[in-house]
């Protein structure tokens, strides 16, 4: 069984499912990975504590978490099987005072979305994990607790968006400019990155350039640390997958081994 490396991606809206540059460098992704036994995704668009699963049977239901989409996104389906065994696998690395609690929720966009265009058989299980706290550093070592996963074939990915500052947006074509404050923040991510310098990624609120624009709420933003804690080291470099702008918002995506 292949030891699966850990992902972060920028997902997008519903209409990167249209949009062939974007849709085809996520699937060049996959295909470059070992087919995982199972995928565990962190998406920004679920915030709950105490720390929760989605609902693990087959064929769960998706969240139409938006609006003003065309008629088809709402109609669209993803059916995986059933993952109660991922999530027992789950449940079984958290500490005793970290319990995992159940949910009937199922996939919201910054989960579906994505593996619709990466894996598009829906022939893994899947499940999602909330986010039970915006405090980097709580959530490096939850990803710590979930490390070995992937020597059980499990994909980890944190779904988010390396900026994010919709309200600040003044062009709303996919091939628009990035803001300063975008490509000032990407920049710095970047080499933050490359530098395998986690400190200064934590404190992104108080050290970034682009703040408070690029990431007016953080939750985009915040599952690179658990997918930084689900890498052997932490500080290692990753590598960057994606880079580039969606709107003028980077969708800079990154592997770490």
């Amino acid at each position: 069984m292949s030891t699966m490396p850990a992902l972060y991606i920028g997902h997008g809206a519903p209409m990167l499912l249209d949009d062939a540059v974007w849709s085809s460098q996520l699937l060049t992704i996959s295909a470059g990975l070992a087919k995982p036994r199972a995928i565990l995704i962190v998406s920004a668009h679920w915030e709950s504590a105490p720390l929760t699963l989605s609902n693990p049977m087959a064929n769960t239901s998706l969240v139409y978490d938006f609006s003003g989409f065309d008629r088809k996104f709402y109609e669209m389906t993803y059916n995986s099987p059933d993952a109660t065994e991922l999530f027992n696998l789950v449940s079984s690395l958290m500490p005793d005072n970290e319990p995992i609690h159940h949910s009937p929720r199922g996939l919201d966009h910054g989960a579906w979305v994505p593996l619709k265009v990466m894996y598009p058989d829906a022939d893994i299980p899947v499940l999602q994990m909330s986010m039970p706290t915006s405090d980097p550093k709580k959530l490096l070592a939850l990803g710590k607790h979930l490390q070995p996963l992937r020597d059980q074939g499990v994909l980890v990915i944190g779904s988010g968006f390396m900026t994010h500052g919709l309200q600040y947006l003044r062009d709303w074509s996919i091939q628009a400019n990035a803001p300063s404050w975008s490509s000032d923040f990407d920049a710095w991510a970047a080499g933050a990155l490359a530098a395998g310098d986690v400190d200064t990624l934590s404190n992104f609120r108080e050290l970034a350039p682009g703040m408070p624009y690029a990431h007016p709420t953080v939750e985009h933003f915040i599952p690179l640390f658990i997918t930084l804690g689900v890498a052997n080291s932490a500080d290692a470099a990753p590598r960057t997958l994606i880079d580039g702008y969606f709107m003028g918002l980077s969708k800079r995506s990154i592997l770490v081994a």
